[in-house]
């Protein structure tokens, strides 16, 4: 695990000095540069050892150093394929460095070796023959990678701040981008804060001519909904033994570490069962496990983690959250962060990476689980939803909604009135938008009362909506899968991880997201997913036989923040300015004083607006 970056075209050592400094929380471990000048091409590594500690320093090279690498990531199916590059006659320098199978696989198969990977990855190939760069993400979009083309320089790195730290690399803000962080809570890929700065998305390649600097970017894999066409006779059965097998293989490769590893334990079905299957395959007394705790009864979830950590026999460690410590760490965790992230989430668990840090290298965690099992409360609203608006005209729907409006403000997590308000929100706007409209800070109306112009949702949600037309299957329930999977998965919550963990220097696994145990998932008909009110039915089916049915069948909390409350009474709001450029004094001004009076709860917008400008001011 590490942070690369690089250039083509004009630029200097100086440059790459500079981009490589902005990312070195990625790699605390070591560092490396390479360039040629004669062709200008500069390469940066910044290293967390965490396979082959003596022998996977970067760059790294091929013997006839005709190609080399920068590789953030780990390839967890990295000993089969060296086994059988092996007995295709290719000869490995280190004793088993993932980094150099990933080279020679690139000397066999070419650009078509990320169709064998599985793991996670962002990396860039140097081939001296073909002159040209060539840059991979992984699938879902685990590891970061960002590239740009400017000012005749082609720049890619796995942070945003780094990448702008070249010369010739401008930092101006993306009206367009803004909007959409404004509407999501996070910037969609590949889209990014800044004009002319680009995510590559999971899934794609690129491939950067250096003596034009011309580049060419496609999509080698992409998560598609593709149900048996056959049901067992016993779906339960069969198809949860082969999940336990899965998820039990998928642990297991992602226990492969040559430094201490341990294991977000939440007490919920999905970190639960990664906690029970590393427990039985590592040995219950080798097994480390961390939770953060909330003195907010609503928000706290910490009885359950004991009750896991008790149950499976770990080594357990919790830290617990308050608005003191969310003080202290915050000026930390916006200085390094690299883009606005709308999700409050993001500072416990920065607080969590923290306090793992101390004890361990490597983290497992449960994401993925939610989005491939449709794990979240929206799921439930849905055929509800329908119904609704099938049934209410629009003149006593705006009724409703204003109905609703007067409700006494609740801050506690995902209350009856919260959920309520939201879900009457996203209903004021066509089926395609309703889980974005959901989840997002403002609606449409909302967001041109910000940016004081007129605001097309369509331009704003393509994204979502592109996901929602372009989903094989017709019904609500796997489109909306598809949105969780395919948008909010990579640029929420996998970058919210990553971000969190790397700040640390901690490597963060998602067993969920293994890509055998994904493409299974994926062709599972969503009724066996949620069925009848239950969410991840089929998961937690498999999971019976392993994982105690009072954490099974409890209800879900999610991973949230007081937010509401610590804006109205502990005033997280002093010392901002809400003058921002692009928006509108007033709007902002008048949502503010709305909740610090308690007549509305304007929590997300609050947050993603007072961490847009603290994150500017950085």
């Amino acid at each position: 695990m590490c942070g690369i970056a690089g250039f083509v075209g004009i630029g200097t050592r100086k440059d790459l000095e500079a981009m490589s400094e902005k990312i070195a929380h990625r790699g605390p471990d070591g560092e490396g540069f390479w360039q040629d000048k004669n062709r200008g091409v500069y390469l940066a590594h910044k290293r967390l050892s965490i396979i082959d500690i003596e022998g996977g320093a970067q760059p790294l090279w091929t013997p006839d150093h005709e190609t080399g690498i920068v590789f953030n990531g780990e390839i967890y199916n990295h000993p089969e394929l060296r086994e059988l590059l092996e007995k295709r006659g290719y000869r490995f320098q280190s004793d088993h460095s993932d980094t150099e199978t990933l080279l020679l696989a690139y000397k066999e198969w070419g650009r078509n070796m990320v169709g064998k990977l599985n793991g996670m990855w962002a990396f860039a190939i140097y081939d001296r023959e073909k002159n040209e760069i060539f840059l991979s993400r992984d699938r879902f979009g685990k590891k970061p990678l960002y590239y740009s083309l400017q000012n005749g320089t082609f720049a890619f790195s796995s942070e945003l701040k780094s990448l702008v730290r070249h010369s010739n690399i401008p930092a101006n803000i993306s009206v367009s981008s803004l909007k959409k962080y404004f509407a999501y809570g996070f910037i969609p890929a590949p889209n990014s804060p800044f004009e002319n700065i680009y995510k590559l998305p999971g899934g794609y390649n690129l491939v950067s001519d250096i003596a034009s600097l011309s580049f060419h970017v496609w999509k080698y894999w992409e998560f598609v909904l593709e149900p048996f066409e056959t049901i067992p006779k016993n779906p339960e059965a069969e198809w949860g033994e082969q999940i336990r097998e899965l998820l039990s293989k998928a642990v297991k490769r992602r226990l492969m570490s040559d430094v201490p590893l341990g294991i977000f334990l939440s007490g919920g079905i999905d970190s639960s069962s990664v906690t029970a299957f590393a427990s039985e395959i590592a040995g219950k007394d080798r097994v480390k496990t961390f939770c953060i705790g909330f003195r907010e009864a609503s928000f706290d979830e910490s009885k359950y983690s004991q009750y896991a950590a008790s149950y499976f026999g770990t080594d357990h460690h919790e830290e617990l959250f308050s608005i003191e410590k969310a003080r202290t760490i915050l000026p930390e965790l916006l200085e390094k962060l690299d883009e606005p992230m709308g999700d409050s989430s993001i500072v416990p668990t920065y607080l969590l990476c923290g306090s793992t840090r101390k004890h361990v290298t490597v983290a497992l965690g449960g994401d993925g689980a939610d989005e491939l099992f449709a794990g979240y409360d929206p799921f439930r609203a849905l055929r509800l939803a329908e119904f609704y608006q099938i049934l209410i005209p629009k003149p006593l729907h705006i009724a409703l909604r204003m109905a609703a409006a007067k409700l006494p403000v609740s801050y506690r997590n995902m209350s009856l009135e919260f959920k309520l308000k939201r879900t009457l929100r996203g209903l004021s706007y066509p089926k395609k938008i309703w889980n974005p409209v959901w989840l997002g800070p403002l609606e449409p109306s909302e967001l041109e009362d910000l940016f004081e112009e007129p605001v097309n949702w369509e331009d704003i949600y393509s994204e979502a909506i592109a996901y929602w037309d372009d989903c094989p299957q017709k019904n609500i329930v796997d489109k909306t899968l598809q949105f969780y999977t395919k948008l909010y998965l990579q640029d929420d919550i996998l970058t919210k991880v990553d971000r969190a963990g790397m700040m640390h220097g901690l490597e963060v696994r998602a067993p969920y997201l293994d890509i055998d145990l994904a493409d299974f998932v994926r062709r599972i008909p969503w009724q066996y997913k949620y069925r009848n009110g239950q969410t991840k039915y089929i998961l937690k089916k498999a999971l019976e036989p392993i994982i105690p049915k009072d954490i099974l069948y409890r209800p879900k909390k999610g991973f949230g923040i007081p937010i509401a409350k610590w804006f109205r009474e502990d005033k997280l709001h002093r010392n901002v300015s809400r003058r921002l450029p692009f928006l509108n004094v007033s709007f902002s001004e008048k949502r503010y004083q709305e909740h610090i009076q308690g007549t509305q709860d304007h929590r997300l917008f609050l947050w993603n607006h007072w961490l847009f400008e603290n994150w500017l001011n950085c």
